[in-house]
């Protein structure tokens, strides 16, 4: 039997993104990582409802050079000891490297349902960035758009749902099911 996943983008739907002109970042140090107000509420109640939790993330910095990965690493190491997170998966190339990984593109929600034996069609992707909505319609999973008016295009495939925050997104999930 294969399981229902709720995959979620990391800077901006776990933690607070760096917001420059319009744009988010993600946090440079463990330092600067700080978890946004009621994640830890919104993952356990899907977790109670029996949802595996995957983050997928880009962290193309690492490719650019801006950023070392074993950083990257100490903050997913500190998300999988406080949240109730399965896994993560990441995405350290830049858009030049033409990998599978990068969203749009579903490689790494491909990988999470294979590796997890899960039911893409039953899972959610929830993101704060047109990259996310697109990964997750590629894959086949129903989205949710966390909108915070960044100044960047929007997601070309309409989300099944736009919400404010990760809680109202687990919301509005567990009233599908």
């Amino acid at each position: 039997m294969k399981s229902r996943a709720v995959f979620l983008d990391r800077d901006g739907v776990i933690n607070q993104p760096v917001v420059r002109e319009g744009k988010p970042y993600s946090p440079s140090s463990t330092e600067g990582f700080e978890i946004i107000s009621g994640v830890p509420e919104a993952l356990r109640m899907l977790r109670d409802a029996g949802f595996l939790l995957v983050c997928v993330t880009n962290q193309p910095d690492v490719a650019r050079g801006i950023q070392q990965r074993e950083e990257v690493e100490r903050m997913h190491k500190m998300l999988i000891s406080t949240l109730p997170l399965d896994d993560i998966l990441s995405c350290y190339h830049d858009n030049r490297d033409n990998c599978h990984c990068r969203k749009p593109l579903p490689g790494m929600l491909m990988d999470a349902a294979q590796k997890w034996s899960i039911s893409l069609p039953e899972s959610f992707m929830i993101g704060d960035r047109w990259r996310d909505i697109e990964a997750g319609s590629n894959a086949g999973c129903s989205t949710l758009f966390i909108e915070y008016g960044y100044s960047e295009q929007k997601p070309k495939s309409p989300p099944d749902m736009t919400v404010l925050s990760l809680l109202e997104a687990a919301k509005w999930i567990l009233k599908q099911i």
